[in-house]
């Protein structure tokens, strides 16, 4: 089994990104377009105008990991309407790959506690 680094921030693409592009083009997309490091525990989501595949960029030690999903039915619920990044957790990312809205209204909401009661 293939294990991935766990990447600290989780960002999205917004708006359609050309899947043609090597790691080369896309690791220059998020750091002269985005202003962000690609070399950074970071993962990087693109998606393509049908909403229907995904590359995502992560760095590890020493070289890029490219991951491709193609869908075969159905859309992913992609963030329009914005530039730039959008910064996500990995449990929004799981809705996304899932086909799901970043905006869950039935999931419970994160709690945050600072001592037992």
């Amino acid at each position: 089994m293939l294990t991935l680094p766990n990447p600290q921030h989780v960002y999205l693409a917004c708006g359609p990104t050309d899947l043609r592009k090597s790691i080369d083009a896309l690791a220059a997309l998020v750091q002269e377009g985005f202003g962000l490091d690609p070399f950074a525990p970071s993962l990087f989501v693109f998606c393509n105008r049908q909403r229907d595949k995904l590359k995502m960029l992560l760095w590890d030690h020493n070289g890029f990991w490219l991951l491709y999903r193609r869908l075969e039915r159905g859309t992913f619920q992609w963030p329009t309407g914005r530039e730039g990044t959008v910064t996500v957790s990995s449990r929004e990312l799981r809705w996304l790959l899932d086909g799901l809205a970043l905006e869950q209204r039935k999931a419970h909401p994160p709690v945050r506690v600072e001592a037992v009661m």
